[in-house]
């Protein structure tokens, strides 16, 4: 089995989608260091670790694409079920004591891979589009507090103007 190499065509350019792309792929590497020494406890923790952190990426990544709008939403959810189930499988097959780590590692190098190329590239013009929106409103809605606040100041100057003429301050 071969270590991965990240390689540019890769990077979808949303960054906090590309750091975790990065980051599965070095548990898949991991992987590939632990089979060689043959140690069934760290091989199980890192396919626990990489099992549980990929979940919580496509939670992250599915709500992205859901907030964003993006028309296949759906069928990429599916997609990532259908390749939970598999990975849920050959772990519980690895847990009953099968020997499962070069075709796990085989269909995750694979399947990464051939999923951010294909799949994950689909869904960044509709990310970024809904990053950059996302952002403006923030600036707006920052913009609308800051004048809300100076305009609070400049009431809470004018009543005091008032009161400390009345007490002669």
């Amino acid at each position: 089995m071969a270590t991965l190499q990240w390689v540019p065509d890769l990077d979808t350019g949303i960054s906090e989608i590309d750091v975790q792309h990065r980051r599965i792929v070095d548990y898949i590497n991991r992987l590939n260091e632990l089979r060689a020494t043959g140690a069934r406890d760290g091989l199980e923790d890192v396919i626990a670790e990489m099992v549980d952190y990929t979940m919580s990426h496509f939670a992250f990544e599915e709500e992205l694409m859901q907030n964003a709008g993006y028309m296949f939403t759906g069928p990429h959810k599916r997609v990532h079920e259908i390749f939970t189930r598999k990975v849920a499988e050959m772990q519980a097959r690895f847990e009953g004591g099968e020997d499962v780590i070069e075709e796990l590692h085989g269909m995750l190098s694979r399947w990464l891979f051939n999923h951010i190329r294909n799949e994950d590239h689909g869904y960044i013009e509709a990310v970024k589009a809904y990053q950059k929106m996302a952002v403006r409103q923030h600036e707006s809605e920052k913009e609308q507090l800051k004048a809300e606040v100076l305009r609070e100041l400049a009431a809470e100057r004018q009543r005091k103007g008032w009161l400390a003429r009345l007490l002669g301050v």
